[in-house]
């Protein structure tokens, strides 16, 4: 099932810190990852929904395929805006497509696509996402409790 584009477009805002830069004083490649991982983090809570409580109802997200495009150095002290949208989302997974920018002149440094799976958190064999998930990453808003 294809993600609706419902205009509800979801961005993160960080900062570049000097343990994120490499010894020429640029974001090393690996750290615009943990950018995305935290966007799709927040993404996750402004839905309604927070990790550690999802992993007590036996329920993981766990990063299943990356694709990234590197298109400009992010450095010190530079304020990002990363985003993240689901372009995706399938009975056990999600994809999304990612941007990091540069907050003020609005740069594109790395973009990429990544697919996480939903899992038990007790096996790690694959499981269905929940509906109140389903619903709120495809525009419906979250499902309350019980419903």
């Amino acid at each position: 099932m294809r993600a609706q584009n419902t205009g509800q477009s979801f961005t993160h805002r960080c900062r570049v810190y000097y343990e994120d830069t490499d010894a020429g004083g640029v974001v090393y490649y690996v750290n615009y990852l943990k950018f995305m991982e935290r966007a799709r983090t927040e993404r996750l809570r402004a839905l309604g929904f927070v990790q550690s409580q999802l992993a007590g109802e036996n329920l993981l997200f766990v990063v299943h395929s990356v694709e990234a495009r590197y298109r400009a150095p992010a450095r010190l002290d530079d304020e990002m805006l990363v985003s993240a949208e689901v372009v995706e989302l399938n009975r056990a997974s999600l994809r999304f497509h990612q941007q990091v920018r540069r907050a003020g002149d609005d740069a594109l440094l790395c973009e990429g696509h990544v697919t996480v799976a939903c899992v038990r958190a007790d096996s790690f064999k694959p499981r269905a996402i929940p509906e109140a998930l389903r619903a709120a990453f495809s525009g419906a808003g979250p499902i309350p409790a019980g419903e």
